[in-house]
Order: C-alpha cells, then structure tokens, then sequence
C-alpha cells in the first residue's frame, strides 16, 4: 500500500521531493566551491612568493647583475612608444605560445614589467608555474620614468 502524505503537507503542496535539490546536487555544488577556493588560494601563494623590486632596485640589478634578465610584458604598442634598452619583448597575451624563448635564461632571475605592474605579476606567476625564477617590478614603467631611470 502506498504510503500517505500527511494532511498538513498534503494541503500546502510540500513534498520532500518536490522541487527540493538531490543530495548529489548539492554536495557537487559544496565540492565546486571548494575546489575553486583551493586554486584561488594556491594562486594567491604563488603570487606572494612572486619577489618584488622597486624601479631603483631593478636598475641597481641591471648595473650589477649579469643573471638577471628584463622582460616587458606589455603591448607592442606599449613596447614601441618606449621601453628600458635591455629588456625582451614578449606581450603577456603571447607568453603562453613564446615562453620557449626565455628557455636559455632558466638560470637566471627574469623580471616582469608592464606598464604599472599588474600584468607583470600574472607574467611572473605564470613563468614561475613553468620552473623560472621570477620576480617583478612595482610600478612598472611608468615609476622607472617617474624616477628618470635608465
């Protein structure tokens, strides 16, 4: 004999079924959510591991420092109104499909530019992923000019 709904639930329109999420619905959305604080949180430990130089730090390097090379994530536009004379050009949007050209500087200390400095963060934890030492510069170029560096 079928089980009977009690009168209560029965007049309003409730069911335990009805319209309620499955269990597995909701325990996939409970491991959805903490899968995606597990990799925002991995992302936010390598980016604070990421080292940061100041423009005058960076120049003191460049001076003194043969294992360090620069890298200017920016645009080519960006690129071609001005850069630091010896820095490498690969836009961030490229460094997936160009990091093979950094390979022969796997030994060195590679420092990410841009233009204030947000995209050379995301350059520096994205090469440091591959196996780079990475570090970038706070700023980026528009503080190296604030401060008439060369």
């Amino acid at each position: 004999m079928p089980r009977r709904k009690h009168p209560a639930v029965e007049s309003i329109g409730l069911s335990a079924c009805k319209g309620a999420p499955a269990m597995n619905d909701t325990l996939f959305f409970y491991i959805l959510i903490a899968v995606a604080v597990l990799l925002y949180a991995r992302r936010l430990l390598i980016a604070r591991s990421i080292i940061t130089y100041t423009p005058g730090e960076v120049e003191e390097k460049l001076l003194n420092d043969r294992n360090i090379v620069l890298l200017d994530v920016r645009t080519k536009r960006e690129w071609d109104s001005g850069h630091i004379k010896s820095a490498h050009h690969i836009p961030l949007q490229e460094l997936g499909r160009r990091f093979d050209e950094l390979e022969k500087h796997k030994n060195k200390e590679i420092v990410c530019y841009c233009q204030t400095g947000n995209r050379s963060t995301t350059a520096a934890v994205r090469l440091k992923r591959l196996g780079f030492t990475t570090a970038h510069m706070k700023g980026g170029i528009a503080e190296w000019n604030f401060r008439n560096l060369r």
